[in-house]
């Protein structure tokens, strides 16, 4: 029984060393990430997509008005925090959600963000603009706003026709990325440009998509990570080869699988929406 219990002890010593050595290693500067993906996309654009494949890489490349606390294992409204926004507040009557934006934010090919940007995605996902997405599979999202106006360069308003509070949930979402006024739909499906803490380089189909570190990125000292390289390999089995073998630093298994009447395995929806933990890249690298 003392023999039991100091091997419990030496066990809880050691995970408490871990655990305390835990931020050094996080803090670490430098290195690529090289991680095996489930799927190729269609497109980079992550408005134009439905599923994990577009999405999960593509985080790292935007930053929202709002997103989920990283470190709060369930989402909730109350574990929103600002991201582009500054804050927000809602009018009396629940119609009018105001936020205040980040000055000093740079798109990665050096222009200005500013509250027009934020008009002209949701102008994008409502239909309201002379772009058009190809398709768009969350405008049902955004049925309720009735317009987003610019308060100067670095405030916005959305309208509702109707309160909604949870509109706050959809926002911060991972589908919810701001997109540049001055780069076109059409371009953000092959090279898009965001804000994030990382720079997209290329993707080649069915063979990898890589990203950079964005140096003027708006956090000071973020992110940690050199780059992130991401190597499509459908098969489970391929990905668990890869991994054993260390030419991959993370595993990750297809989101949501099913099996069809051959026995394949399927995709049946994007990646969990545990606050943009699919795309760890973002916030903790």
């Amino acid at each position: 029984m003392k023999q039991n219990l100091r091997g419990f002890a030496a066990a809880g010593s050691l995970v408490l060393a871990m655990f305390a050595a835990e931020p050094a290693f996080a803090q670490r500067q430098g290195g690529i990430l090289r991680l095996s993906h489930f799927d190729s996309p269609a497109s980079m654009s992550i408005l134009e997509e439905s599923t994990g494949a577009a999405e999960r890489p593509m985080m790292g490349v935007f930053n929202n008005l709002v997103m989920y606390k990283q470190d709060v294992p369930q989402t909730s409204l109350q574990t929103i925090v600002p991201d582009l926004a500054t804050g927000w507040s809602w009018n009396e009557e629940g119609t009018e959600l105001r936020f205040p934006l980040r000055q000093g934010v740079k798109w990665h090919d050096g222009k200005p963000f500013t509250a027009q940007d934020v008009k002209c995605t949701w102008d994008l996902l409502t239909g309201k603009s002379s772009e058009k997405l190809r398709v768009n599979p969350r405008k049902s999202w955004y049925g309720n706003v009735e317009e987003v106006r610019t308060n100067g360069d670095y405030e916005v308003t959305f309208q509702l026709k109707r309160p909604q509070p949870a509109l706050l949930a959809l926002l911060a979402s991972g589908w919810s990325p701001v997109y540049p006024c001055h780069v076109s739909p059409r371009d953000m499906r092959n090279h898009p440009i965001g804000t994030g803490p990382f720079k997209f380089v290329e993707f080649k189909p069915n063979e990898a998509i890589r990203l950079t570190r964005n140096p003027d990125y708006w956090k000071n000292g973020r992110p940690y990570l050199d780059g992130i390289e991401y190597t499509i390999i459908r098969e489970i089995s391929t990905r668990n080869l890869a991994f054993i073998a260390g030419k991959r630093s993370h595993w990750t298994a297809r989101p949501f699988s099913t099996s069809s009447p051959k026995g394949r395995a399927t995709s049946a929806g994007p990646c969990c929406r545990r606050p943009k933990a699919c795309g760890a890249c973002r916030r903790r690298y």
